[in-house]
């Protein structure tokens, strides 16, 4: 089978529950799509959320502009060779993760189409299904307890709560959330980049009664080498995120003295499924934890990501809730949601995913 046209746009779509990180407040978010037709009929969806901060990668303003060289890359070219065509969009768009991500998921589609597999079974889905956590922006005290209730009423098992912005309230909110959802909910927290040292080692000695499950990205990464002050027993509960991208990072990180012991997998930050699996070798031979996240993203990139993780002995942790706060989506499938438990379609070929 062909590959005979490449459609790629972008689409604002707008969150039903505004959130606040550190850097910046969110209430929409753009995505861009990608759609490769195949000469049986078929076609294979891949979909990425391009950021700034997190990858320094900028939303195309012209979608449309950029067709020509796609279509360069991909008609005509036998689906069944979609390995070699990942090759080149890995030196093409080295410095596009997400557009990559799309590209690369949009292939898998395809191929497993073509085969007549979901992509779980073709990428050998062998872990049973986990909780997806379901994320607490930075909100007052009061909005975080209530957020958190309300979530608990849903079923969720995991909240991860986004902090970093003022170390005293961040305790308040921790503290307070815990006695809100009670001892069974799993909490997790997101620093977002924002402490030092001394800060975070405060934060921990004033949380212990909120039973923190692990710590995600406490520092910048320019001062990454300040996580091998904390004690290993504290690294091996911190994940590393905007520290981590590609494989290579992961390599580096191990090399370091392992200020991680939780790598954060982002398909938006590495560039897709082929590198997502590159990363997850390296951590699985160094006996590091995974955890897999997301952006704001549609149900196509998360049922990619979600697909990958069970794939991967070394996954343990999930945090794929980007497409249940969205109002409206291109697409629709892609996993089943049963009490906060995220269930892949491994009877559906390819990805899942049919647009709307």
């Amino acid at each position: 089978m062909k590959i005979t046209k490449v459609s790629y746009w972008k689409e604002d779509m707008k969150l039903t529950r505004p959130y606040a990180v550190t850097y910046v407040m969110h209430d929409s978010v753009q995505n861009i799509f990608v759609r490769l037709d195949g000469s049986d009929g078929s076609y294979g969806l891949g979909a990425g959320s391009p950021s700034e901060h997190v990858a320094g990668e900028k939303m195309d303003d012209n979608c449309e502009s950029r067709i020509p060289e796609l279509e360069e890359l991909f008609v005509g070219h036998d689906i069944r060779s979609y390995k070699n065509i990942i090759v080149q969009l890995t030196i093409k768009y080295a410095d596009k993760p997400a557009l990559l991500a799309a590209l690369d998921m949009a292939l898998h589609d395809l191929f497993c189409k073509r085969v007549d597999v979901s992509i779980g079974t073709y990428l050998g889905v062998r872990l049973a299904p986990l909780p997806t956590s379901i994320t607490i922006g930075i909100k007052n005290v009061v909005e975080t307890v209530d957020e958190g209730i309300e979530y608990k009423d849903r079923d969720f098992k995991i909240i991860k709560l986004k902090i970093g912005q003022s170390i005293e309230e961040d305790i308040e909110r921790s503290v307070k959330l815990r006695e809100a959802v009670g001892k069974d909910m799993i909490i997790r927290v997101d620093a977002n980049q924002g402490y030092n040292v001394s800060q975070f080692e405060h934060y921990i000695k004033e949380t212990q009664v909120a039973d923190i499950e692990f710590f995600e990205q406490p520092m910048k990464p320019e001062i990454v080498q300040d996580m091998l002050q904390l004690s290993s027993e504290v690294r091996e509960i911190c994940a590393a995120d905007e520290d981590l991208h590609k494989h290579s990072d992961a390599l580096r990180l191990i090399k370091m003295g392992r200020p991680f012991g939780i790598f954060n997998i982002k398909l938006m930050k590495c560039g897709g499924i082929t590198e997502a699996l590159r990363i997850a070798d390296v951590a699985q031979t160094d006996n590091i934890e995974l955890m897999w996240g997301c952006m704001d993203e549609s149900v196509i990139s998360i049922s990619a990501s979600l697909n990958a993780a069970l794939a991967c002995d070394a996954t343990r942790y999930l945090d794929l809730d980007g497409s249940l706060d969205l109002a409206s989506d291109v697409a629709k499938g892609g996993f089943r949601l049963d009490k906060g438990v995220l269930y892949p379609l491994l009877d559906k070929a390819g990805l899942g995913v049919e647009l709307l």
